[in-house]
């Protein structure tokens, strides 16, 4: 890896982590298309890092009256103001906490293949084209219920799969239950503080038990500048979403499972290093 390299990584993961377009699967296949060197795992934790920092920075203001009250609420034993939402967040993080523990190794041998990135990229973009049109959009973030938080909880679970994209699956389960499309982003990307956490503590707890050299100058420019990525990405993408909606995305989902199928098939060999 060197500088440009650790940049591109970085603003792709990002612009990838927010947006239903699946950030595991272009950090997976974006080295191997150029021919780059895969990136360790210092650096992933690194850049993982920093998207957590950028949507707690978004968040800043709400995540300090959700923590104050969820305290309470815990102390008085009763929901208190906004403590609803983060509960909704704690619960809705558990399923993929246990599968991502019990598959971890299950997944990273069997499944970070460009064919399921490919698949998944298609399928769950159709899905969420269908969530788009078909979802009555009346219901905020605020009014979710225990069978909504189960649901997307599951949901989120099947980010595990490379190229599902965890705001995709996240935010196509809010659709059809019937939120807003604002209301599903930003449940969607209040529930990744703890997955990302976790996932990042995760990661590091691996990186410590390696001998793995560690690049601190690269790791510095990944964080930095996969947090500052990240925040724009996600004030951008809440202002357009009710304008834009979300077909832009599953067009581009659409191309890139077709470009990825067609070197699959047509070009075999070229993902031989994944």
């Amino acid at each position: 890896m060197d500088t440009l390299h650790a940049i591109f990584l970085a603003l792709l993961q990002g612009l990838t982590e927010f947006l239903p377009i699946s950030s595991s699967g272009h950090l997976v296949l974006l080295p191997t298309m150029f021919g780059w060197q895969m990136q360790s795992l210092s650096f992933d934790v690194a850049v993982h890092v920093g998207t957590l920092i950028a949507v707690v920075a978004y968040f800043r203001h709400e995540l300090i009256v959700m923590s104050k009250d969820w305290y309470q609420s815990i102390l008085q034993r009763k929901m208190v103001g906004e403590s609803c939402l983060p509960w909704a967040v704690l619960w809705g993080t558990v399923p993929v906490a246990i599968i991502g523990l019990l598959f971890d190794d299950f997944i990273e041998i069997n499944l970070r293949s460009p064919l399921v990135i490919a698949i998944a990229t298609i399928l769950f973009g159709a899905i969420l084209w269908w969530a788009d049109i078909s979802g009555k959009r009346k219901r905020t973030e605020h009014e979710v219920a225990l069978k909504d938080i189960l649901i997307i909880g599951i949901a989120q679970a099947l980010a595990l799969i490379p190229g599902a994209s965890r705001s995709g699956v996240t935010i196509t389960a809010g659709l059809m239950l019937g939120l807003t499309r604002k209301a599903a982003a930003r449940f969607s990307f209040l529930l990744s503080i703890p997955v990302i956490a976790l996932a990042g503590g995760y990661q590091t707890f691996k990186l410590i038990r390696t001998d793995a050299e560690i690049h601190w100058d690269y790791l510095a420019i990944g964080l930095v500048v996969s947090a500052v990525t990240a925040y724009l990405c996600i004030h951008v993408f809440l202002k357009l979403l009710d304008r834009v909606g979300m077909l832009p995305f599953v067009i581009y989902r659409f191309i890139l499972g077709a470009v990825l199928l067609y070197y699959i098939y047509l070009r075999p060999g070229f993902f031989v290093n994944v």
